[in-house]
C-alpha cells in the first residue's frame, strides 16, 4: 500500500521529484495513521497534479450541461428530452455520458422523480409538471477522465413540504463538506450529512452511498452517510469522492424495480431528494470540483 522507496528516488506520483522532497512526509504521516488501527487509502486513490487537472476538464463540461439544464428544465418537458440534451451537449463538447451502457444502463442521464432515489430512466412518457421535485444526475468521461454531480429541480410552484426536503438536502451536503479536511475521516462528514438529516426529521437510504471517481466512473472508497465521526478511511490530500445522500422525507426503506433492476424508489411513496458533489481532499482543506 505504502512501500518503501530511496528518498533519492523519483516520487512514485510521476511528479519528477525526489521522494524526499514531495511524497515522504505524506507516506510516513500515513503510515503511522495506519499504525494505529486507522484505515487508510492506498496510493493509487491519490489522484496527481497532472491527473486534478485532466479531471477538472471532464468537471467543466459536467457542470456545463447541468448549468444549461438549469434555465431550459420546465413543465411539459419529458424527460427524455433532457437525455437527448444531456448525450448532445456532452458529445459536442468532446465528452462521453459516463452512465451511457454503464453496467447496461441505457441513458445518458438519470432522472429522478418525486419518490425515486436514483437511477430514473429518461421517459418521452414523463412529463414534468407543476409541483414535481426532480434530480438529474450527470456524468462524463473525457479523455478518459470521470466527473460525476447532480442537482435538484423544483417544477413550478412546489409545496412548502418538498422545498423543505430539498433545501435540507442542500444543506446536509453542505454540512459534509465542511468536514472535509485532510488528516480527519470520511466519519466526520457522514456523520455532519446523517445528523442533520435526522434533526430535520428526515432519513437517509444507507444501502446506497458516494463513491471515489475520477479515473474511473466508481472507485474506492465507498462513502456513507450512517457512519462516525473519527472512524471510515483517512482523508488525505490527492483523494476526490462525491458527496451525495439520498435523503427521504419518509423512512429509509426502498426497493428496486424488478423489471428493470435500476430504478429505485422510497418503499413509503413519499419523496426523496439528492444533491451531489464531487470533493478534492487538499493540503489545506478541500474544492468542489464538480456540481
Amino acid at each position: 500500500m505504502f512501500g518503501k522507496i530511496g528518498r533519492n528516488d523519483l516520487c512514485w506520483c510521476g511528479s519528477g521529484r525526489k521522494y524526499k522532497v514531495c511524497h515522504e512526509q505524506l507516506d510516513r504521516k500515513v503510515r503511522s495513521m495506519r499504525m494505529l488501527g486507522h484505515e487508510v487509502p492506498g496510493r493509487e486513490m491519490l489522484k496527481t497534479p497532472e491527473q486534478i487537472e485532466r479531471i477538472r476538464e471532464s468537471c467543466r463540461i459536467n457542470i456545463t450541461v447541468l448549468d444549461y439544464l438549469e434555465g431550459h428544465i420546465r413543465e411539459g418537458m419529458n424527460t427524455a428530452e433532457i437525455d437527448r440534451i444531456v448525450y448532445d451537449m456532452t458529445t459536442d463538447m468532446g465528452g462521453i455520458p459516463a452512465p451511457l451502457n454503464f453496467e447496461g444502463y441505457p441513458y445518458s442521464v438519470c432522472t429522478s422523480l418525486n419518490n425515486q432515489v436514483c437511477h430514473g430512466f429518461p421517459s418521452d412518457k414523463v412529463v414534468l409538471k407543476e409541483g414535481d421535485i426532480l434530480n438529474v444526475d450527470c456524468s462524463t468521461v473525457f479523455n478518459g477522465y470521470f466527473s460525476d454531480s447532480s442537482r435538484m429541480f423544483c417544477i413550478g410552484e412546489v409545496s412548502a413540504e418538498k422545498k423543505r426536503l430539498v433545501q435540507i438536502t442542500k444543506e446536509c451536503v453542505e454540512r459534509g463538506l465542511g468536514e472535509v479536511r485532510p488528516w480527519g475521516f470520511l466519519g466526520d462528514m457522514g456523520q455532519a450529512v446523517h445528523d442533520h438529516a435526522y434533526e430535520n426529521g428526515y432519513t437517509v437510504v444507507e444501502e446506497i452511498g458516494g463513491h471515489g471517481v475520477g479515473l474511473a466512473f466508481h472507485e474506492e472508497p465507498w462513502v456513507s452517510y450512517h457512519s462516525r465521526r473519527g472512524e471510515e478511511m483517512l482523508l488525505v490530500p490527492g483523494m476526490i469522492f462525491t458527496i451525495e445522500p439520498m435523503v427521504n422525507m419518509g423512512g429509509a426503506e426502498i426497493y428496486v424495480d424488478e423489471d428493470n433492476g435500476w430504478e429505485v424508489y422510497t418503499e413509503d411513496g413519499l419523496p426523496s431528494a439528492q444533491w451531489e458533489i464531487m470533493v478534492l481532499v487538499t493540503e489545506e482543506g478541500s474544492e468542489v470540483l464538480c456540481w
